[in-house]
């Protein structure tokens, strides 16, 4: 019990019990006093409980919500750090899965440059071996080469280097390709360049 509690209960205990007068007497003015005195002290004796009531409430809400609060902050940086993590092992895995890819490549270009023993047609028939199945490893990887001859200038996915006036091919037509390009589903990774007619 609080001291206001313990301050009220005091106030009514001290205040005497009236009798009731008989209908013949008048009520004297402290007796009457007397009755309104308990009565506003019955008053705020329940207000007072009221409001602890009400204060306990708050408390249980205010540490509930307390907790929650706690166990979403925990939550949130537990799932902060797992996603740092998960970024950092999805770059790893792009580029080990990359590299894994293009191994057999240049184990062929290596084959290719020790079996050769420096004859020309060795070396051009292994090396033609080697780009034959280059795109194959690009398709793995979902990489696509673009710019070919005859193929319709597109300043999205060319870099004209050149130009050349001839009537032999069509507007914006590409006659030579100097290097492809290659794109990564939407992305370009390579603008081809290439040289352009007309």
């Amino acid at each position: 019990m609080s001291e206001k509690d313990e301050n009220i209960s005091g106030l009514e205990e001290n205040l005497p019990e009236t009798e009731s007068a008989p209908c013949d007497q008048k009520d004297t003015g402290g007796e009457k006093e007397k009755k309104e005195k308990r009565s506003e002290i019955r008053k705020l004796k329940g207000e007072l409980e009221t409001a602890n009531r009400e204060l306990a409430d708050l408390r249980k809400n205010l540490d509930e919500t307390t907790d929650k609060y706690m166990r979403l902050a925990a939550e949130y940086d537990n799932f902060r750090k797992r996603t740092q993590t998960d970024r950092a092992n999805v770059y790893g895995d792009a580029v080990s899965d990359t590299l894994t890819k293009l191994l057999p490549v240049i184990d062929n270009l290596q084959y290719a440059a020790k079996y050769s023993s420096g004859e020309p047609e060795k070396l051009a028939e292994g090396l033609a071996m080697i780009l034959g199945k280059l795109p194959e490893t690009l398709e793995k990887l979902n990489v696509k080469a673009f710019g070919e001859v005859g193929d319709k200038f597109d300043p999205n996915l060319h870099n004209a280097v050149l130009h050349t006036e001839d009537e032999n091919y069509g507007e914006g037509e590409i006659v030579d390709v100097m290097q492809c390009g290659y794109r990564y589903g939407d992305r370009i990774l390579r603008y081809a360049m290439v040289k352009v007619a007309n």
